[in-house]
């Protein structure tokens, strides 16, 4: 069996500011989530990685290599665009107010009707466009690593409708159990001869040494 943990990328400067980051849009870590990132480490040295994979944005990429820094051995990281956050077109750059008042049956259908979402007004990505591009590595990944812990650091919006996507969640449902908070772990495990997944932990961060509020999470 193979073991898939998600971590999505620590606090950023626009998600503290409630911007839409996207594929293009990206912001500085917060000085907050570099020992955030510490804490989420402490939790991580309890397993080994074969692999760390990491989107290439920034944000996630320095997460990643933190993670990396703080480990107690030696891991290889690869950045892969498989793993980018959701393009979203002209959404990106702009407060979620701003977004509620121009683009407000976008924004409906992307947080909670996400089988009704359609991207094309505001030059997005759609949900089949995104599990099209993560799921086929996703599966190299459990094929390469058939009884390994791998380690896939990513985006809030991405991860959380492709761990449910992998899950075999009706799109409609895929927010059901809410969002990801910044610097949270996700762990899947392969079933079924590595054909299916199931999940063992959702949105971890009690590792964490603060409350979390609706910044946190998206």
């Amino acid at each position: 069996m193979t073991r898939l943990f998600f971590v999505r990328h620590g606090k950023t400067e626009w998600n503290l500011e409630g911007r839409y980051q996207g594929a293009h849009g990206d912001s500085p870590l917060l000085p907050q989530s570099l020992e955030e990132i510490k804490q989420l480490s402490e939790y991580l040295k309890t397993y080994r990685f074969a692999k760390i994979y990491s989107s290439p944005i920034k944000r996630a990429l320095v997460t990643a290599q933190k993670i990396k820094e703080n480990l107690p051995y030696n891991v290889r990281l690869e950045a892969d665009a498989a793993f980018s956050e959701f393009n979203l077109g002209k959404m990106e750059g702009m407060k979620f107010t701003e977004v509620a008042e121009k683009y407000p049956a976008e924004l409906d259908a992307f947080r909670n009707h996400p089988d009704k979402y359609d991207p094309t007004p505001i030059e997005g990505e759609s949900f089949p466009e995104l599990f099209a591009r993560m799921t086929p590595k996703i599966r190299d990944i459990v094929k390469r690593y058939p009884n390994d812990d791998i380690l896939i650091v990513s985006h809030g919006a991405a991860l959380c409708a492709e761990i449910r996507y992998l899950q075999g969640i009706p799109l409609e449902k895929i927010r059901a159990k809410g969002g990801l908070a910044n610097t949270s772990t996700t762990i899947l495990q392969t079933v079924d001869d590595n054909q299916k997944f199931k999940c063992l932990v959702w949105n971890k961060t009690d590792y964490l040494k603060r409350d979390l509020d609706a910044t946190d999470v998206v």
